[in-house]
């Protein structure tokens, strides 16, 4: 019996290539509100969109490996490009010491179990996209969808560098979802832990007629699930541990645009652990 209370109160490990994992970070948080949070964000090796799937699996090793030092109870792989590329990885590194939480399999299993869609379309990094496994999963688990994909490769550095809802973004947003790929979909993947920030355009380019899937939500929900089912939900609300926001490289911009991401002000620490 003490062994799972001490299995309760034990943190959840959350990481990203940057601070994008933070909008998944920020749905925990709302749904598990006894939950502490070791958040760790990659930032001297962003963007993994563009890296081949080895360099992704040795960060997301490392990293995991140092959750798992900080006795996380769950890894959550808050990185669409890491879940894609790095997730048996993380499942053998993390072996019975911690569940793992990808950012893609919830989705998957939820937009497959609706019987509302018909045709769905992903967004996302190229390296997500090139990975093919948004729609391998969906078709494998509900061959009567149709699925389509399109790599938004500027929607990332424009949402980092400042530009949302403006001009600028507007055009990049709709210049993407004007394409054929996307045309005739009732539901929209969004493949990418930064564009939960820019849902409200996406919505509004659709004019509101097309179901967007923020991933964090869905995530949140399904670990809270996890947690209730391994027995490792966190009861004690006195127990209220403060989270932990790390970062691999530091500047002054992750910790304006930080905010964004998480909806109140937070303190990132630098740590390095490629020493």
């Amino acid at each position: 019996m003490n062994n799972m209370n001490h299995n309760a109160n034990r943190p959840i490990g959350v990481f990203d290539s940057g601070v994008g994992g933070l909008t998944v970070a920020n749905a925990i948080r709302q749904v598990l509100p006894n939950e502490q949070l070791i958040y760790f964000g990659d930032t001297a090796h962003l963007p993994y969109g563009d890296k081949s799937r080895e360099t992704i699996i040795g960060y997301s090793s490392r990293i995991t490996r140092f959750l798992l030092e900080q006795q996380c109870k769950v890894i959550v792989i808050a990185c669409n490009t890491a879940s894609a590329n790095a997730y048996d990885a993380i499942v053998a590194e993390a072996g019975n010491k911690a569940l793992v939480v990808d950012v893609i399999n919830p989705v998957v299993e939820y937009i497959a179990g609706s019987s509302t869609y018909k045709r769905v379309g992903v967004i996302g990094t190229k390296g997500t996209i090139n990975s093919g496994t948004y729609v391998s999963k969906i078709i494998a688990k509900n061959p009567h969808l149709t699925v389509s994909s399109l790599a938004t490769p500027m929607l990332v550095p424009m949402i980092e560098e400042g530009f949302i809802f403006d001009d600028i973004s507007n055009a990049i947003i709709r210049s993407y979802l004007s394409k054929s790929e996307l045309s005739n979909i009732d539901a929209l993947i969004l493949g990418c832990t930064h564009y939960p920030i820019i849902r409200n355009q996406i919505s509004k380019f659709f004019d509101f007629g097309v179901d967007v899937i923020d991933s964090s939500r869905i995530v949140a929900n399904h670990l809270r699930n996890l947690l209730v089912t391994s027995n490792q939900l966190n009861q004690d609300q006195n127990h209220h541990q403060e989270h932990k926001f790390l970062v691999s490289d530091f500047t002054d911009y992750f910790q304006v645009i930080s905010k964004l991401f998480f909806e109140e002000n937070i303190t990132l620490e630098k740590i390095n652990l490629w020493k």
